[in-house]
């Protein structure tokens, strides 16, 4: 069981959640936990992965000797740009750039799973891309590699439009892209996903919070989880209100586009941000933001979810959720039980919980 390091740069905090969740892991699995691959030394017997981010191409899983879900936590796609937000958009024109491996027929059967958005390679593009979306509202400029709701411009007119794009990182925009979204108000964000890990199955779906960071900006602050043990059907015991059923339905048919579009995708753990919000006619709309086939922000939830399903089999449905907070300013619940209490050069000191609890009665 070791950690891959898939990111170029990762920070302190998030690589020492995945040494905890590879040391949870490798419980579940009966194996032993061997901290961070190192290449170049042999291994012995069967390895196992939890990448920090997807990884992309055979040549890499092939080296590393992936060949299944079953040889690794995350999943693995064939291009940069797929394990991206910029998949849930289609171009502007039919004719308009885009890297090999695109898939026009991926963006054509998650049309009504998503929002109204194009996904762009060039400035140009964007650029014409905004314009047709500014006719319907305002939007948001979205960096496809930013995380946390980080890097986002809202932009609402046309002179706002062009000092966003005068402003955007380019380094990656022809192979990775920029993505330009209609805008939501009174948002409600919701999970839903899947792990499958040795012969345990659990799906959930929950909603996400905001807090603010030691800078005053509102991030990623945690999830609250309904797990079900099995696949998405299992979440019907639940009981779950209209809202959570229709974000389910959302990611459902993204993910069934993914594994019919992309042929060498696969992954063992799948995640789905849905948005679910007004939109500038008042309309209350849902859509999937974007996928995460790696390790992420609900991953020790997950965790922590399969270790009861593994240990009490009677179990069907928990509530599991993850907190995250910035600063000295708050205390977290008196069960929830700490994964991370640190400085980070870029964020300051942040801490980060996990709380497991009986669903119902």
């Amino acid at each position: 069981m070791l950690v891959y390091p898939a990111r170029e740069y990762e920070p302190e905090h998030e690589k020492l959640v995945h040494f905890e969740l590879g040391r949870r892991i490798a419980a579940l699995l009966g194996m032993q936990f061997g901290g961070e691959y190192e290449a170049g030394r042999g291994y012995a017997g069967r390895l196992y992965f939890i990448p920090s981010d997807t990884l992309i191409g055979a040549e890499l899983i092939e080296a590393l000797g992936i060949k299944t879900e079953a040889d690794l936590f995350g999943g693995v796609a064939p291009h940069a740009f797929v394990p991206t937000k910029a998949i849930s958009h289609g171009l502007l024109l039919p004719d308009a750039y885009a890297p090999a491996g695109w898939s026009h027929d991926f963006t054509r059967l998650v049309q009504d799973a998503v929002l109204r958005g194009y996904t762009s390679f060039s400035l140009d593009d964007a650029r014409k891309a905004g314009e047709q979306l500014l006719r319907y509202g305002s939007l948001r400029i979205k960096p496809v590699h930013a995380t946390a709701g980080r890097g986002q411009v809202l932009v609402s007119d046309v002179a706002q439009l062009e000092t966003a794009l005068r402003e955007l990182n380019t380094e990656r925009l022809a192979d990775c892209g920029v993505v330009l979204e209609e805008n939501l108000d009174e948002v409600k964000t919701y999970s839903v996903g899947q792990v499958r890990l040795a012969k345990l199955v659990a799906s959930y779906v929950g909603t996400q919070r905001l807090t603010a960071d030691n800078r005053g900006e509102m991030v990623y602050g945690g999830s609250d989880l309904i797990v079900a043990r099995g696949g998405f059907d299992a979440l019907r015991l639940a009981d779950l209100p209209a809202d959570f059923r229709t974000a389910i339905a959302k990611a459902r048919a993204y993910d069934q586009a993914a594994g019919q579009c992309y042929a060498e995708f696969f992954a063992s753990r799948r995640n789905y941000d849905v948005a679910g919000g007004m939109d500038s006619g008042g309309t209350l709309r849902f859509g999937v933001l974007e996928q995460s086939w790696r390790t992420g922000g609900a991953s020790s939830a997950e965790i922590a979810a399969l270790e009861i399903f593994h240990a009490q089999e009677h179990i069907q449905l928990v509530r599991a959720s993850t907190l995250e907070i910035f600063g000295r300013q708050a205390e977290p619940p008196s069960h929830a039980v700490e994964i991370f209490r640190g400085e980070d050069k870029e964020l300051g000191l942040i801490r980060k919980y996990v709380m497991v609890e009986p669903y119902g009665n």
